[in-house]
């Protein structure tokens, strides 16, 4: 892979951010839409929140707000390197990973994302996505004070914490839900809540199911409610009821709260589930994107640096939504469809899946930033690409990715009528783990995926031991807590004996495959960030090409920019198209160890 930054006179640069309607009208205009008559006391309890918390918010953070505020297009800078991780599996707790910040830092990471910490329901919790108190570190990590101080430390080094807020469902253990069960109403109401079976069969016939092996159906049957509750997830994860105001106005102090604890940014967990409309399938409504537009103007008030993520894993239409509709929405997005595309194109050696999602990805708004990803904690969902693939090729990739190519994959369930989605580490899918896998190859196709992310417009997230090379933790299946759940195996233990050699290796010889993924992601970031110096800006926009087997994608603003990626298993020659014939300057250089193959290779 290559990518070219033309020495030539920038370009016009991008359309710059702009928020012409000040956010108090926004959150108005935008609550009286979801609430009517009620919002008119809404409103006044929002007022008294938002005072109270502007009032308390730290002096430091209030810089911060300015800093960000005088520069409004600072999201679309390139190399804002995400790393994302359990607590628990990367550091044991908060304190083992304030231990580890040297190492995050000399990757060149800007943002860290611990997955769900905050207290959860005891046993299985969902991986912490079953939150029990919103106010609450769950104690085997540490506690607030010291997720305060990580925090601290992490701004010091000019780097952001982004939480996990899980804000479509609570725990059943969670307070409002014990209030529930003990019979009161103002609490019952904050769920939602069908008496009848019948009832219950009518708003079935058009959902979902989410996980239709381990949890069949969307509600569940609570003898103490003497009704069935909604539960899109788990039958102990409980769907929050946001017709209600005093939910809205529960979840906003939530942010407001962890946002003056020092947390730069939220992943709003469960976005496209949080409205509920009979007939349909309860994702993506409308009011799902102006809850989150109300939540966006009331931090513009009281903590405008801080940052939503929308995690919405469907399709392309429906996810750029979330950057906002009638007034912004999310400052990011996971670009879900083309990591998906990547993977697809990946067993092809044909990108024209890539190709086609990264012309729609194109059309998200100025204010929207992609956060592009190789893995994740979740699995691989090949159904939504069904916009973009026949039922065939979907299919194809499914069976590729579940042993039937090069991977260590392993298939994971699916909604009547899709496909099975795909666990495993990236390292296993590329196949690393594999004897009959030449490594050479596998090792490319590695770094090509995150060659091209760091490349893309947007922030490059790193998943937890990408870095390393890990591969799949196959011991989850003895633990009796892990075992259901399929999406343990790319959940493994950090390899911190492994980091180490790494780190310290001269050669690849001496540090393996770990050594040169290390090499290569600190180099990646550098060079994303250099993008920034250099006047590269815009959208990812796919530049026609021949032969298949190579995607090419230049960026809209600022200077010309070209990325070559070779998606092919040997060396391809390629001739660049018009316009960037020219000397160019070649921006994201590979290590020559990681440059071995066809996959990675400068074209």
């Amino acid at each position: 892979m290559t990518t070219v930054a033309q020495r030539v006179d920038p370009g016009s640069p991008s359309n710059p951010i702009s928020r012409p309607e000040p956010p108090a009208d926004v959150l108005r205009r935008t609550l009286e839409r979801l609430y009517g008559d009620q919002a008119g006391v809404l409103l006044e309890r929002v007022g008294q929140s938002l005072s109270c918390a502007t009032e308390q918010r730290p002096d430091g953070l209030k810089a911060l707000d300015r800093e960000r505020v005088a520069d409004p297009a600072w999201t679309r800078r390139s190399g804002e390197t995400v790393y994302t991780f359990y607590v628990d599996r990367f550091a044991g707790t908060l304190e083992g990973v304030i231990d580890q910040l040297d190492y995050l830092a000399s990757l060149g990471i800007r943002w860290l994302h611990p997955l769900p910490l905050l207290r959860a329901r005891p046993g299985d919790s969902d991986g912490g996505f079953a939150v029990q108190d919103y106010r609450e570190v769950e104690p085997a990590l540490g506690d607030m004070a010291t997720l305060e101080r990580l925090a601290s430390e992490l701004r010091a080094r000019g780097m952001g914490l982004l939480l996990d807020v899980v804000c479509n469902h609570t725990a059943r253990e969670h307070d409002w839900a014990v209030r529930a069960r003990a019979g009161d109403p103002v609490y019952r109401a904050y769920y939602h809540t069908v008496e009848t079976a019948e009832g219950v069969a009518g708003w079935e016939r058009t959902l979902i199911d989410v996980f239709p092996d381990t949890a069949p159906g969307s509600f569940t049957h609570d003898a103490d409610l003497d009704a069935w509750v909604w539960t899109t997830f788990y039958p102990f994860q409980w769907d929050l009821n946001y017709a209600n105001p005093d939910v809205f106005l529960e979840m906003l102090e939530v942010l407001l709260f962890l946002a003056n604890r020092g947390v730069q940014g939220f992943r709003l967990d469960s976005a496209p589930f949080l409205w509920k409309r009979p007939g349909t399938s309860c994702r993506n409504q409308p009011e799902t994107y102006a809850i989150i537009e109300a939540f966006r103007a009331a931090l513009d008030i009281a903590a405008p640096g801080v940052v939503l993520l929308a995690e919405a894993i469907e399709s392309l239409e429906d996810v750029l939504a979330f950057f906002g509709r009638d007034a912004d929405g999310c400052d990011l997005a996971y670009n879900n469809g083309v990591m998906t595309a990547l993977w697809g194109a990946l067993a092809d050696q044909d990108v024209g899946i890539v190709r086609a999602v990264l012309k729609a990805a194109a059309a998200r708004p100025d204010q929207g930033a992609w956060l592009n990803y190789v893995r994740c904690h979740d699995d691989l969902i090949w159904n939504a690409l069904a916009a973009y693939a026949s039922p065939q090729d979907l299919a194809r990739w499914s069976a590729f990715y579940d042993g039937g190519g090069f991977s260590s994959g392993r298939r994971f369930q699916t909604a009547a009528g899709g496909v099975p989605s795909t666990n495993g580490m990236a390292a296993a899918l590329v196949g690393l783990q594999r004897a009959d896998v030449d490594p050479s190859l596998a090792l490319g196709r590695l770094i090509l995926l995150y060659a091209v992310v760091h490349a893309l417009d947007g922030w490059p997230l790193i998943y937890m031991g990408d870095e390393i090379a890990l591969g799949n933790d196959e011991a989850y299946a003895d633990d009796p807590l892990r075992r259901d759940e399929g999406r343990w195996l790319h959940r493994p233990m950090m390899r911190w004996g492994t980091a180490a050699t790494a780190m310290s290796a001269a050669t690849s010889e001496e540090g393996g495959a770990a050594a040169v993924v290390l090499t290569a992601m600190r180099t990646l970031g550098e060079g994303a960030r250099a993008l920034n110096g250099l006047g590269v800006s815009g959208r990812a926009e796919p530049v026609p090409l021949e032969p298949a087997q190579v995607l090419g994608f230049s960026r809209s603003g600022g200077r010309p920019f070209l990325c070559l990626a070779n998606f092919a298993d040997r060396a391809v020659v390629v001739d660049r198209p018009p316009g960037f014939d020219r000397p160019g300057l070649s921006v994201l250089e590979l290590d020559p160890r990681s440059r071995r193959t066809g996959q990675s290779r400068a074209l």
